[in-house]
């Protein structure tokens, strides 16, 4: 670039700021997919998203530090960031990334719902159980997070009033025959797995 550019109002307070702006939407969407990744014990991906996140925000910084009378690129930092997390959380939501555990508690007979759920593919584990008023019934469902919308649907068809929560799972022994078949035949590269 001409120094004169450089050095002009158009690029100090216009185009300078964009670059810083994407810069931290880009690492700061990075961080939010490297925290996901480090909790579920990714030694692979993790590290190499953390390289290019810190790589981009050291370059947005000394951006900034270079033109400290320059209030826009503050600005464009800030809401950089700020948007940052939102594409973050977008991306993440859009990968779904993991394995999920659903817990149901029933009152209800709740032997057309398991039939139901297992007719569909999913491992639904049942146990009796003593609840504030009475008998409950309780099924565990384990199943990558992508489905687990067709599960709480199946849930909402067969029993609306049932209570349900949904919890993450660190790690599965996928060579578990048991395991939902949905999970077994996940396309996710060997490398993105746990306990390769």
């Amino acid at each position: 670039m001409e120094p004169a550019f450089v050095d002009s109002n158009w690029f100090i307070y216009g185009l300078l700021p964009a670059l810083i702006f994407l810069a931290r939407v880009t690492d700061v969407t990075m961080d939010t997919l490297r925290i996901v990744f480090v909790t579920r014990g990714d030694k692979i991906v993790a590290p190499i998203l953390g390289f290019f996140e810190i790589l981009i925000w050291l370059i947005a910084i000394t951006r900034i530090m270079a033109n400290l009378d320059n209030f826009v690129t503050y600005i464009a930092y800030a809401l950089g960031f700020a948007v940052g997390n939102y594409v973050g959380l977008l991306v993440e939501e859009k990968l779904a990334i993991g394995t999920q555990l659903i817990r149901i508690i029933t009152a209800t007979d709740a032997s057309l719902l398991i039939n139901n759920l297992r007719e569909k593919g999913f491992g639904a584990t049942a146990i009796d159980a003593e609840g504030k008023n009475g008998l409950v019934h309780i099924i565990f469902v384990v199943t990558r997070r992508k489905v687990v919308h067709q599960v709480v649907g199946i849930l909402n068809h067969f029993n609306p009033k049932a209570f349900y929560s949904i919890e993450d799972v660190r790690s599965v022994n996928i060579n578990n025959t048991s395991y939902v078949s949905d999970i077994k035949n996940n396309r996710s590269s060997r490398w993105m797995r746990k306990g390769r």
